[in-house]
């Protein structure tokens, strides 16, 4: 008997005050044409409506996009909500204006993954193709 693949879950959101949400629909869709399924948050999410969001929705990864500068705090604070609500098996990625000399701060923390600005597409998809679903 044939077991149905239950297709990857993605949360893609906007936290903060940045409203430039170009490029994160442009990565929606193309994780959507990868066969994921997407949850588009819209713009200006809290940290804590983004986690309320990942959960109910069970998602595999949340991918946030932030070009206002606040990515340390922003994404530091989704990974302490994720660990406070048990649910640190959701990966977090990031995209955005990020300068180089915070990433390996924030993965350290605990982002699996970053994209600046240039990034190809197929790299985030594959990245996220990498990711074990927790379902």
């Amino acid at each position: 008997m044939a077991v149905a693949v239950t297709p990857m879950r993605i949360l893609i959101g906007k936290v903060g005050l940045d409203g430039h949400d170009r490029g994160v629909k442009l990565i929606a869709r193309a994780l959507r044409d990868a066969g994921m399924e997407v949850i588009y948050t819209g713009l200006h999410q809290t940290p804590e409506q983004v986690v309320t969001t990942a959960i109910q929705e069970d998602v595999d990864a949340i991918g946030l996009s932030i070009l206002s500068g606040a990515h340390n705090t922003l994404l530091r604070r989704v990974l302490e909500l994720l660990k406070e609500r048990e649910a640190g098996d959701i990966v977090l990625f990031g995209g955005g204006i990020i300068p180089e000399e915070d990433v390996p701060a924030l993965k350290a923390a605990g982002v699996k993954a970053l994209f600046r600005p240039g990034a190809p597409m197929h790299e985030i998809v594959e990245f996220v193709k990498g990711i074990q679903p927790h379902h």
